[in-house]
C-alpha cells in the first residue's frame, strides 16, 4: 500500500547522499507511522505527527526514540510529500541529561584496592588521576606521557566524573576543570557537573577577567597613551 512512498523516500535519501543505515532507519520509522495512521499519505498533516508522537510518548517511548521518528517523518514530509513542516506543531523533544553517580574518594580507594590485576589497577588509577575517557586510556601509549613532561594530552564515566567533582571540591576553578577535561565550551562543564547558578557566575567572571587581560585595547596605543583615541596623531 505504501511501497511507492517508501521507494521515493529511499531515492530522496540517496540523492542527498545519506548513509544506507540512515535510509533504512527512515524507511522503518515512516513505514510504522503510515501503518499507524492508516490513511492516504497525501492527506497527512503535521497535526497527525503531533498526535502520533504524543501517543507513543504516553506508551513509554523515550525522547531519543521520539526524536528519531520526528527526523524520519520530517524528511518524508519535506522530500516526498512536499508538505510544509511546522516546528511549532511538531517540535523536537528536550532530552534529559542524567548525571552519573559521583563516587566518593573512599569509594575510589576501596574500588582500586579490590582490583588484583596490576594492569587494570593501573588503568583505573590513570582514569581517576587524569580524568581521561575509557577510549583514551585504551589507546594510551608511553610516548603520550614521556614527550609531554608527564602530562597526558587526553582527557571512563564515573571515574572521570568523580575526578572532576573532586577537583571542584578541592577548590579548583570551573574554568580550570573545563580545560583539564578537554571541554571546548565552559557550559559543557557546567552541565556535566550540575554547577549552581552562583558557581556559574563566579566561573564566567573569572573567564571574562582572563579574556580581558589577553584582549588588546584598541583604544590604547602600544606606549600606553591615548593619542590615537584622542586624535592627537592626525
Amino acid at each position: 500500500m505504501y511501497e511507492k512512498y517508501l521507494e521515493q523516500l529511499e531515492e530522496a535519501g540517496k540523492i542527498r547522499n545519506l548513509k544506507e543505515h540512515s535510509i533504512t532507519c527512515y524507511k522503518n520509522y515512516v513505514s510504522y507511522f503510515l501503518k499507524y495512521q492508516g490513511k492516504n499519505p497525501e492527506q497527512l498533516t503535521c497535526q497527525d505527527v503531533r498526535a502520533f508522537l504524543l501517543a507513543k510518548k504516553d506508551e513509554g517511548l523515550k525522547a531519543t526514540t521520539l526524536n528519531l521518528y520526528n527526523s524520519a517523518i520530517r524528511f518524508f514530509y519535506r522530500n516526498v510529500l512536499h508538505i510544509l513542516w511546522d516546528d511549532i506543531t511538531v517540535p523536537r523533544m528536550i532530552l534529559e541529561h542524567k548525571l552519573p553517580t559521583v563516587l566518593t574518594i573512599d569509594e575510589i580507594d576501596r574500588l582500586l584496592g579490590a582490583v588484583d590485576d596490576i594492569k587494570y589497577k593501573a588503568m583505573f588509577a590513570t582514569m581517576y588521576s587524569s580524568g581521561m575517557r575509557v577510549s583514551e586510556v585504551i589507546h594510551l601509549h608511553y610516548d603520550d606521557i614521556s614527550r609531554t613532561n608527564m602530562q597526558i594530552h587526553a582527557h571512563a564515566h564515573q571515574f572521570r566524573h568523580a575526578k572532576a567533582s573532586h577537583w571542584i571540591e578541592d577548590g579548583i576553578n570551573v574554568v580550570q576543570v573545563s580545560f583539564l577535561l578537554g571541554h571546548e565550551q565552559l557550559e559543557t562543564t557546567m552541565r556535566y557537573l550540575d554547577i549552581t547558578t552562583e558557581e556559574k557566575a563566579k566561573a564566567l567572571a573569572t573567564l571574562e577577567s582572563e579574556l580581558q587581560k589577553s584582549t588588546p585595547k584598541k583604544w590604547k596605543n602600544s606606549d600606553g597613551t591615548l593619542k590615537d583615541f584622542c586624535g592627537l596623531n592626525r
